[in-house]
Formats: C-alpha cells, structure tokens, sequence
C-alpha cells in the first residue's frame, strides 16, 4: 500500500491524516486520490467501510482556498447520519488548514443551520432535501462550488432523491469537478454520471468479506441501559490481558473509559480528537500492559498494530461489516486465538444478521452473565495469582510469618482470607452513560416510500417560489427495476 507521503500533499493535511491515525493508504484511497488531485472526475465503487470518506475528503480538502470564504465544497449523502459523520471527518482533516465544514440535514433546527452558515464555511455536507430548502431561502448560493461530491448515490436514488441532486448540479458551476461513490451502479446512477460528468475515472473496490479464521466471536442481546454492567462483568469473567472497547463515537469513548476508571479498571480511551502525543503516550502504555483496557472509536483504531490483544468487545455494533471485520481483526493476531463479543441491542438484532451475511460467519449467542459469574471469575483469577506464586517460589520470605499465623489459626481460614484480599469484589459505584441510538437496518422499498412521500420528497418534489426555471419532472420516488 501507498503512504499518503507519496501524493505531495500539503504539511497542514499530513499532519492531519497523521493524528487520525492513518498509516497506509486503502486500496479506493490509493487508487483516486491521486487522480482526483489532478481535479478530474471520479466514479468510485466502493462500500462504507473502505476508507472513501478520506478518499475524496483529503482532495477536496487540498483544493480549497482557506482565504476565499465562500462554499467552495459540497457532499451530498443521503441520511442525516453520514452528513454528520462525514462533516466530522472533514473537519479533521482540514483542522490545520482551518477548513471548516458545515453539516445542513433535515430534523435540525433551520434558523440554527442559517446562523451557521454566517460563518463562511468552505464545505457545505447535506442531505438533499434540506439543501433545496436553503436554495430556496437562497440561505446557500452555489454559484462558487469547484467540487462537488456524491456520497452513496445508489442509497440516494433508493431513497427518491435522484430529481433533487439533478436540480443542485444543474445549479453549481459547469466547471466543477464531480467525485462519485456508490456500492452498486444501477442505470439512473449510470444515467447521472453521463450527464453531468466528464470522462470520470472508473474506480472499483471490493470490500473484504471474511473475518480471520482464529477469533471466536459471540454475541449478547443487551438492552442499552445494561450494557455497561455487562461489560463490567464480562471483564471480571473473562480477565483479559489486554482488551479493546469499541465506542461508536467520541463522546461514547470517553464516556465509557471514565465509567470504567471509577469501576476500578486501567483504562484509557482514544479518539480523533486527541493529539499526537497523547495518542503515543496511551498506546505505549497499552502495549506495556500498564493500561489493561483501550476503549476507542473506529477512526482511532485505524492501523493499529498491537500484539497480545486477548479480547475485543463492540460495545456499540459497528454500523457496517468492513468496520467490523477491522475491529476484530486487532484480535488474534500471529497464530494467536482471540475472543470478539459484539453486544446488540434487541432493535439492532437486523443489523447483526446482516453482518453475519456478508462476513459469512455465525456469531455464538450468549447469555447476559450474572453478578455471581462475576464474583466466580474473580475468585478463579485469584486462586491462579496464588497457585503462580508457589510454582514461581516466590514464597520463602514468607514462611516464618507463615508459620506464626498458622500457630495461631488453621490454614483453610488464612486460605480463605488470602484469597479474599486478592479477589476484586464487585464495584457498584454510580456511572451515568448517554445513550445511543440504535442502527437502524436500510428499510424495504414500500418503507422507503412511505417515508419519501411523507417528508414531501419524489414526485414534483416543491414548486419553488424564485423566478428560476426548476425541472419539476413526474417520477416514481423508487425506479424498482433499478434496486428491486
């Protein structure tokens, strides 16, 4: 694989990639980065999951004129999910250009999005629909666009957005450069591309669909409120030597790695947001063992490569299979055996089917373990301390005391005693996590639509109220011979 050294990017952008920890390019990013910087149109078929937010985040990024405050950018994604992961992304990427993107999505307080937008960012990350309501507003010009970017345009066009992204290109510049990503290339999405772009490169990545072999994976049906106390005795069960939580998002990580810390665990939690120094100091300590459990977000996990990692635990589900196969996958490593536990909310069930499907593999289901299991594993953790004690002979310093106390008290009672002093009791202390939502499973056509027609989107999607001349063109909010 590529490093991103190797494209002549500018230093603000490296040191960027460099504390989000990417090492090695992906195969989407290494094959369209470097075409894309020559400003050429791109059609990348790729999934989530294979790095194509990077892939057309760090050439967008690279393009922009910090000094030249208008929208220069704009990333089109089909649910109010990825434009906030995305603009997240984009804002790391760009931090020490000081880039700054700006998330504009349905459900969220318009007024607030126009304040925003005051500020002048340099990319705009929207869903469609709420697009077309500042274009109305005339809230967001896009008369000064150099890229534009459609992020899972098949899912755009599943969900009757296809005439609203045909009416916002028609508004951007003809000189705009046009990046492309989609996991399949259905003829409306074919349709688009020879319209509006000109000679793309054709771009195609197949995402990897078999977890390692030597990783026993399980999964536990977990409510939301009491998958932090699973967790906590599956940890006292189990004792792993070294552990990784994974945590859906920033807030999560440290969240969860606080709860853990006043449960009486070493732990330390990373994510985008730290810095590159703090980011080695906590990884070194991992790799030492001085930190038992590392909780972390996927974008932080990205090319680690730690021997010994007994145990993975996806507190949160990952939102798709090539996330999973990478978070279990900094399991059992070199030969070594490796234990994945995946918890999933009863809602969530879906989602967990899907990525059994395309990863080819059954996860074991387990029960939620119960405090007394918990006590046992400590107990057990104990007897093994003290039985590695005696076959070590680091004991004879302590036989004179031995014998005193024995003279005094039988030994299954200085036994037990011993035992008691080295085994972790329960810790009970009061922690408070936010809770997240849970992943919902892409809906079934006839969803779809109803929920399409509902939010005003499909046929004749809105009569605009400015002076403009705005396709209005009849179509089906679902082509169904396209998906179905």
């Amino acid at each position: 694989m590529a490093t991103f050294h190797e494209f002549g990017l500018e230093q603000t952008i490296l040191q960027a990639i460099s504390n989000m920890g990417f090492e090695e390019t992906t195969p989407i990013q290494e094959q369209t980065i470097p075409f894309a910087l020559q400003g050429k149109d791109i059609i990348g078929q790729a999934q989530t999951g294979t790095g194509k937010t990077a892939a057309y985040g760090i050439p967008l990024t690279a393009k922009i004129e910090r000094d030249h405050e208008q929208i220069q950018g704009l990333v089109l994604t089909p649910t109010r999910e990825l434009t906030m992961q995305v603009a997240e992304e984009l804002n790391k990427i760009g931090q020490f250009k000081k880039i700054r993107s700006l998330p504009i999505y349905g459900g969220q307080d318009i007024n607030r999005q126009i304040k925003a937008l005051k500020q002048k960012p340099h990319i705009v990350v929207a869903t469609p629909g709420r697009l077309m309501d500042h274009m109305r507003r005339k809230t967001i010009r896009l008369h000064a666009i150099q890229t534009v970017v459609l992020d899972e345009a098949d899912e755009m066009l599943n969900m009757g957005f296809i005439e609203d992204i045909e009416v916002i290109l028609q508004e951007t510049p003809k000189e705009r450069q046009t990046l492309l990503f989609s996991a399949t290339m259905p003829k409306p999405i074919q349709s688009l591309a020879q319209r509006f772009m000109i000679e793309p490169g054709l771009f195609s990545v197949r995402s990897k669909e078999i977890t390692v072999p030597n990783i026993e994976q399980h999964y536990i049906e977990v409510p939301e409120k009491q998958k932090f106390d699973t967790l906590c005795r599956l940890l006292d069960i189990q004792s792993p030597e070294l552990a990784i939580v994974f945590g859906r998002t920033k807030r999560r990580v440290d969240e969860l790695s606080e709860a853990l810390s006043k449960r009486g665990y070493g732990v330390e939690g990373i994510h985008g947001d730290l810095n590159q120094g703090k980011r080695i100091s906590i990884m070194n300590r991992f790799k030492e063992g001085v930190i038992e459990v590392l909780v972390a977000t996927d974008v932080a996990a990205r090319g680690l490569d730690i021997s010994g990692v007994t145990h993975v635990y996806n507190f949160d589900i990952p939102q798709d299979p090539e996330s999973y196969v990478h978070r279990v996958g900094r399991t059992g490593r070199a030969g070594n055996k490796g234990l994945a536990v995946t918890f999933v909310t009863p809602r969530e069930i879906g989602h967990l089917r899907i990525i059994e499907n395309l990863t080819k593999r059954k996860m074991e289901r387990k029960p939620i373990p119960t405090v007394t299991e918990a006590i046992e594993g400590q107990q057990r953790l104990a007897v093994e301390k003290l039985l590695e004690v005696v076959e070590q002979g680091q004991y004879q310093d302590y036989k004179t005391m031995a014998e005193e106390l024995l003279a005094e008290h039988d030994s299954v009672t200085l036994v037990s005693a011993a035992l008691k002093m080295l085994t972790k009791e329960p810790n009970n202390a009061r922690v408070v996590l936010t809770e997240e939502p849970p992943l919902r499973v892409k809906k079934e056509k006839w969803g779809v639509k109803s929920r399409a027609l509902r939010d005003g989107r499909g046929k004749n999607y809105r009569k605009w109220e400015n002076k403009k001349k705005w396709s209005n063109k009849k179509q089906d909010v679902i082509t169904h011979n396209s998906f179905g």
